[in-house]
This record gives C-alpha cells, sequence and structure tokens, in this order.
C-alpha cells in the first residue's frame, strides 16, 4: 500500500501519476526540482556539461510537458546540448578543407574516419551491447530465425551489422546524454532501442535518428572492403542488403531514423532532398529510392516543418542517400551480377 500523497499547497489528494495538482496547479515534484536545478548550476558552474544535462533531462520527466518552467528547462538542455556536440573528442578536429566542397558526402567521410576507428580499435561501447542479457539472447535468437533462411555466415554478418546500426543510436544517446535501454532485436523486424528519456528538440532528435544510418553504412562500407580483399560473395551481399536496410531506414514515415532526421529540416531542405534522391533514382533505378522519394515529398508539404534548418542533419541526410545509393550498386556474385 502506497501512503496517500497531497497536494502541499491545496490538501487535495493527488494521483501517483500526476505532475501538478489539478486544482491550484501546484507542482507536485517541486522540492526535487528545486534540488536538481541546484545540482544543474552546480554542475555547469564546475564545467562539468554532461552531468548538468543529465539533471536538467530528470526534471524534464518531472514536469508536465506544457508547462512554462518545461519550455525553460528545454531550452537549457538544448544549449549544453549542443555544448557537448560542439566539445572536441580525442583525435577530432575540424573537417579538412578539402572535404568541404563534397557537402553532405564529406561530412560523412570524415565520421567514418572516427567511426571506423572506433569499431576496429577500442569498441567498448560495441562490446557494452553484448553485456545484457536482453541484446545477447535476442541475437542469438534472431542469428538461429535468419540462419534458417540463409545459413550461418550471412546471417551472422547480417545480426552483426544490425547490432551496429543501433549501437550507433546508443552512441549518439550517450553523448547526448539521454537515458535508453540496450538494443532488442525481433527476428524479421530488426531490432530497436526503448528510450527513458526523449530528446529535448528536433535537432538532438535528428542526431539521435541519423546516427544509426551512418554506423550502418560504415558497416557496409567495411563489408565491401572486406569483399575486396577476400572475394568472398557473402561480403558484398552484406554490403549490398546493409546499404538496403539503412536506405530503408531514412524513409521519413512514423519511427524510422528518417523520420526523426525530418523533424530537424526546414521546407527548401526537404525539397532539396527530394531532388537529390529523384537523381538518384534516374541514375541508379533503384525502387527503394521511389519509395524514400515519395515519403520526402509527402513531408516537404508539412506546415508544421521548422522555420530554420539543421544543416549537419541536412549535409548528413543526403550523404547518407549518396552514399547508400551507390552501395546498392553492388553486385552480388550469382545474385545481381549479369
Amino acid at each position: 500500500m502506497h501512503a496517500t500523497k497531497r497536494c502541499e499547497g491545496c490538501g487535495i489528494e493527488l494521483s501517483p501519476a500526476l505532475l501538478a495538482c489539478p486544482a491550484c496547479g501546484r507542482l507536485v515534484h517541486a522540492e526535487k526540482l528545486r534540488g536538481l536545478a541546484a545540482d544543474a548550476d552546480g554542475a555547469s558552474a564546475a564545467g562539468r556539461t554532461a552531468d548538468a544535462v543529465a539533471a536538467w533531462r530528470s526534471a524534464l520527466e518531472l514536469l508536465p510537458p506544457g508547462a512554462s518552467q518545461a519550455e525553460g528547462v528545454r531550452a537549457r538542455v538544448e544549449q549544453l546540448s549542443k555544448q557537448l556536440e560542439g566539445a572536441p573528442r580525442a583525435g577530432m578536429g575540424k573537417l579538412p578543407k578539402w572535404l568541404a566542397p563534397l557537402g553532405g558526402l564529406g561530412l560523412l567521410l570524415w565520421k567514418f574516419k572516427f567511426v571506423l576507428g572506433f569499431v576496429l580499435t577500442k569498441g567498448k561501447l560495441l562490446l557494452l551491447g553484448l553485456t545484457k542479457g536482453s541484446t545477447f539472447f535476442s541475437m542469438l535468437l534472431a542469428l538461429g530465425v535468419y540462419w534458417t533462411l540463409w545459413g550461418w555466415k550471412f546471417a551472422l554478418g547480417f545480426v552483426v551489422m544490425i547490432y551496429i546500426h543501433e549501437m550507433g543510436h546508443v552512441a549518439a544517446l550517450r553523448q547526448l546524454g539521454i537515458k535508453a535501454s540496450a538494443p532488442m532485436f525481433i527476428p524479421g523486424l530488426g531490432a530497436f532501442i526503448r528510450l527513458k528519456q526523449y530528446p529535448a528538440s528536433p535537432r538532438e532528435d535528428a542526431r539521435v535518428g541519423l546516427a544509426g544510418p551512418i554506423w550502418g553504412l560504415a558497416a557496409a562500407f567495411l563489408a565491401y572492403a572486406l569483399y575486396l580483399i577476400t572475394e568472398h560473395g557473402v561480403f558484398a551481399g552484406l554490403a549490398h542488403a546493409g546499404a538496403l536496410i539503412n536506405l530503408f531506414n531514412l524513409i521519413p514515415v512514423w519511427q524510422l531514423d528518417g523520420g526523426r532526421g525530418m523533424r530537424a529540416l526546414a521546407q527548401r531542405e526537404r525539397w532539396g532532398l527530394a531532388a537529390l534522391v529523384a537523381v538518384a533514382f534516374f541514375v541508379t533505378e533503384e525502387g527503394m529510392l521511389l519509395l524514400l522519394g515519395l515519403a520526402v515529398v509527402w513531408r516537404a508539404f508539412e506546415k508544421a516543418a521548422p522555420a530554420e534548418s539543421d544543416r549537419r542533419a541536412f549535409l548528413e541526410f543526403a550523404g547518407l542517400i549518396v552514399a547508400l545509393a551507390v552501395l546498392c550498386e553492388i553486385e552480388v556474385p550469382g545474385i545481381t551480377a549479369t
């Protein structure tokens, strides 16, 4: 039995799920909110930006979404998360001048330097997910299902590529200080991550959403590189499948990654992506691009699009479209070769 909770302002009985008193409007967790605000301010003063963001995100969970205080906290989270995003990481510098003219593709190539270096050297984050029972056993289940369909070699590579894609989301979430579960596999549907906290802005949502395809593209490039080295057809098949899966995830509908990335784009950038997809479709004739293009055009008509675009999200989205379209052209021995 839980003790009855009453409003400290008017004394009426409160439901455990309420965040504000329905009678007087007093915040139910006012005292805890003051403590979190003090913790956040102290962390900011000490230069611990990640701790400050974490405290403000916890405060958001205790505020009604429409409250004026929530808007102020979201603004603080947005400001601090930009600082986290802009903070230099080990070995990272500015985008080289010779890559700048390549736009989104140049940005992706620069990011791949660190994504692939991370995957091939440190890899602690990749191993972290495997220590979670739900992730490990659901991966084994998915592996068993795909094994019966395609054999163990392709099935193992396919599961690993999905895992790398999901851990891209995890890496972005960790950088932004957003709490989430480890990946969970569902055979036939891929995998998902359950957010325990939500992005405070379209910019954050775009960072989290597009991180998966970026890591997935890096994994597909790695598979293709292994094919060029070994000439083993299974790696060509994995590169081609990885490109298709990540291109599918860019379709901006429902909870797919493209939908999260599209939230940060203004209408002019959405029309720009639509034009880019059209060109890529006429060059490659890849059917997935037709579905992607139709969805992008549909989202381009939305009146809810932000007035100002997120340039980085646009460049990443555009770079992904180009790079994945190129990878979709990979000929798999015995399947797409003519």
